[in-house]
């Protein structure tokens, strides 16, 4: 979900030609100079696997994620989480926490949360963890003892969007007008939902073994909050092991930033599973996303990757560019029979747009609509002056002629057969039903789903990182 400010957007207007080049720190120093990151897949971060997509033939999500937590009891709260936390805090595992309202854990404050703790959040009060700039949570769950935050409603009643979720704000760098935007969802727009400025290593904390059960409530139309929300959060925050599922909203959003993260599941959100904005340019390895059918944006339109650089100005600095390997996305289309039953509002498995840049390896995206959308010219450009790179990926989609897309109103590929010309030269395929249905084991189930490779499959090699 996107919600860009009015005074944005005003301010993209009237200063784009300094702001491009110049940002400035958000505590109000000298201007920082941010150029668009060129790094590549060649890169300590990834671990040199020779599978494509998420999974090889073990299954990291077991013991600690949870693909139907309608049916998980969770014992009654017995303790509760509101207002500004002031003081360096830390939560008692053996309670059972109400978030209640807009949780503010205050610049210079750690909030601890222990291996273990259950925290839900209350519907009615909008619940929300907000970690302001300067501040942290840390949040370290294990294998053995995850760290759930999750509805206060009974089994069999919860539904997206039964609480708000979790935002993280810190001082990376961004490309909003001025280098200092507010976060969507209806946080404070004076002081706590600030984020961005010039520390590419900020640290916002810790997210490890982390379950986030039906978040993303809407705080007002169109302005909801995502399973996890990540404002110019920088490399200096780790992000392992965490699941997002029922989001209301996207699962996960990043608006610029720098953080690097492993290991993501987004489950069964309704609008997109991973979103990217506003300079984003960290790292992404092993993330796997899951569509339901029937669960979409009926205000927009539901994809597994939507990426923008900027809402107006496309070329903005530093230019959006998350840097993908081994990615799995099971859209919401199991079969060619049961297309015409999936909500109409599911579409891309990936739309790439705004002049988001980009580079993606060894994925897997299967069972979508529509395929791979580059829209608008300057998205386009990025691919044929080598700043982007879409390369040894598979796909599978079902709507005749949309597997590949050039669009937008002045798309960078004259011809959809150029972009095609493109996706084969850069060793990415185009499946059929059948041979997509040879790669993974039971990717479709929404209760019980298994994204490791079936014996045989051609996934199980060829990846590359150079």
């Amino acid at each position: 979900m996107k919600n860009f400010k009015s005074k944005i957007l005003i301010a993209s207007i009237i200063g784009v030609s300094v702001i491009t080049s110049c940002k400035k720190d958000s505590s109000g120093g000298d201007p920082v100079i941010i150029g668009d990151n060129s790094e590549s897949l060649n890169n300590s971060f990834f671990e040199r696997v020779e599978y494509k997509g998420a999974f090889g033939t073990t299954d990291w999500s077991s013991g600690w994620a949870n693909y139907n937590p309608q049916t998980t009891d969770y014992a009654a709260t017995n303790a509760t989480l509101t207002g500004n936390i002031t003081t360096n805090t830390t939560l008692d595992a053996t309670k059972v926490y109400l978030i209640s309202g807009f949780v503010y854990v205050k610049s210079g404050i750690t909030l601890t949360i222990p291996a273990g703790t259950i925290l839900r959040g209350d519907k009615s009060s909008k619940a929300t963890i907000i970690v302001e700039q300067g501040a942290k949570i840390v949040a370290e769950g294990t294998l053995a003892k995850p760290i759930i935050f999750t509805s206060n409603l009974a089994k069999g009643s919860r539904a997206s969007g039964d609480w708000g979720g979790i935002i993280l704000l810190g001082k990376a760098p961004n490309n909003i007008p001025g280098g200092v935007g507010t976060i969507e969802g209806g946080v404070n727009v004076t002081t706590e939902g600030r984020h961005g400025g010039s520390d590419a290593a900020d640290n916002s904390g810790t997210l490890k073994y982390v379950r986030i059960e039906y978040p993303g409530i809407a705080f007002q139309p169109n302005n909801e909050i995502n399973g996890l929300t990540l404002g110019s959060v920088g490399t200096g925050t780790t992000i392992d092991y965490v699941e997002v599922a029922f989001s209301g909203d996207d699962s996960f959003e990043w608006f610029g930033g720098t953080v690097n993260a492993k290991h993501l599941i987004s489950v069964s959100n309704t609008d997109d599973s991973f979103d990217f904005d506003n300079g984003f340019v960290g790292k992404l390895q092993f993330c796997v996303g899951q569509r339901d059918p029937q669960l979409a944006d009926q205000a927009g339109q539901s994809n597994g990757i939507e990426s923008d650089n900027s809402e107006t100005v496309f070329d903005s600095s530093p230019r959006t560019r998350p840097i993908i390997s081994n990615m799995t996305i099971v859209g919401p289309v199991s079969s060619s029979a049961a297309l015409a039953t999936v909500d109409a509002k599911h579409e891309h498995a990936n739309l790439w747009r705004r002049g988001s840049k980009m580079i993606l390896g060894n994925s897997i995206f299967i069972g979508f609509k529509y395929g791979l959308n580059i829209r608008d010219k300057q998205t386009g450009d990025a691919l044929t002056d080598g700043s982007s790179l879409i390369t040894n990926n598979i796909y599978q989609s079902y709507v005749a002629n949309l597997d590949i897309i050039a669009s937008g109103s002045t798309p960078s590929f004259a011809t959809v057969d150029l972009l095609k010309t493109y996706f084969t030269a850069k060793g990415n395929l185009n499946l059929t039903e059948s041979v997509s249905q040879t790669l993974l084991n039971t990717p479709f189930s929404l209760t019980a789903p298994n994204f490791t490779l079936k014996s045989g499959s051609s996934a199980a090699t060829g990846a590359k990182f150079n």
